[in-house]
């Protein structure tokens, strides 16, 4: 019996032992444990990059393709046969998928917190404006307020069946401000499906972080360009991404000049007056703990004031932002929330 109790704990001895090792081994990967994968390519109108490290190389770029095309298929105003595209000619017995559901509904929740700023109805204004698939219109008041009254989510219902009612048809839906952000989101769940700790995806210039770059033992560092420059680019400062999201939008690059009479017609538009806004804003980042949040409210941050940002900043502690602006001499200056500043790279 002695006998039989003596090899019980040593058995237990042993496992334990072995558990420890596995346990000191798996926690001390040291930088030439890891293999770099990184894909790259073209994706939702603009180039992505993903860089993820594993302890052997794998490819999941066909994967990647997936997640893409998915959300093409249902959100791109630049497919004809798209879900958004089908329901924004008025079809309304398409019943739309889990994503679509997904970013409807934050699309509600950003609007009501932003008191309306942020809206993917005012896609028919960014057409006419000359930001989207839609024809260019010669637009003046009386054409701004012809389309004006399409615009405002509270016009659309998201049925429990899956389908989308409008309360007129000729709303058109544009989700672009949400979907980059949101497409990053679910490569996210990817690699996390994949049990991969230390990542990096970057879609457009909107990025989450997971983990760090074990490879060079340091965090994953990220820049945010200067919106003065609008050739080439100058970054503005480096932050220490960690197992956040964040987007960026300015009008320093995006923007339309009018061939005839050379005026500048800058992306964002205000969805309370129609008009493109060229407000004292010059760019806004924002870190969330998604990337489709981040990127719906940096959308909205560009058509709102500094002192509305910053309420409602105030009310959701979850944000940090950083927004650089224009002062009344026209001097550039900045604000950036205390959070914002910790991750700043010195």
């Amino acid at each position: 019996m002695s006998i039989m109790m003596d090899l019980l704990k040593y058995s237990i001895r042993l496992l334990f032992f072995i558990f420890f090792l596995a346990t000191v081994f798996s926690c001390s990967l040291g930088p030439d444990s890891y293999v770099k994968n990184i894909s790259f390519g073209g994706a939702l109108g603009t180039s992505y990059s993903i860089t993820y490290l594993t302890e052997k190389e794998i490819d999941l770029q066909s994967e990647i393709d997936s997640v893409f095309q998915v959300i093409n298929h249902s959100m791109s105003t630049y497919i004809p046969d798209s879900d958004i595209s089908k329901i924004n000619k008025g079809d309304s017995t398409v019943r739309v998928d889990q994503m679509f559901r997904e970013v409807f509904q934050l699309s509600q929740d950003v609007h009501t917190n932003t008191n309306g700023y942020f809206d993917p109805t005012v896609g028919a204004l960014v057409n006419a404006w000359g930001f989207g698939p839609g024809d260019i219109v010669e637009m003046d008041s009386s054409k701004v307020d012809s389309i004006l009254q399409f615009v405002g989510l509270d016009k659309v219902r998201l049925n429990s069946d899956g389908t989308i009612s409008k309360k007129d048809p000729r709303i058109y839906m544009d989700f672009n401000a949400i979907a980059k952000g949101y497409a990053i989101d679910r490569l996210a769940v990817l690699l996390d499906q994949k049990d991969i700790e230390n990542y990096l995806i970057e879609v457009g210039g909107e990025i989450i972080s997971k983990g760090e770059n074990k490879i060079k033992n340091k965090s994953w560092i990220v820049g945010i360009d200067d919106p003065k420059i609008e050739e080439g680019r100058r970054l503005k400062l480096t932050l220490q991404l960690a197992d956040k999201a964040m987007a960026s939008s300015g009008n320093y690059r995006k923007f339309r000049v009018d061939s005839i009479t050379g005026q500048k017609y800058v992306h964002t538009i205000d969805p309370k007056t129609g008009y493109t806004k060229d407000s004292q804003i010059l760019a806004v980042s924002v870190i969330a703990n998604t990337c489709a949040r981040a990127d719906a409210y940096a959308t909205a941050m560009m058509a709102m004031e500094l002192s509305e940002s910053k309420k409602v900043l105030d009310l959701h502690k979850e944000l940090d932002a950083y927004i650089i602006y224009l002062e009344r001499d026209g001097e550039v200056a900045e604000f950036m929330t205390p959070g914002f500043k910790k991750l700043v790279a010195r």
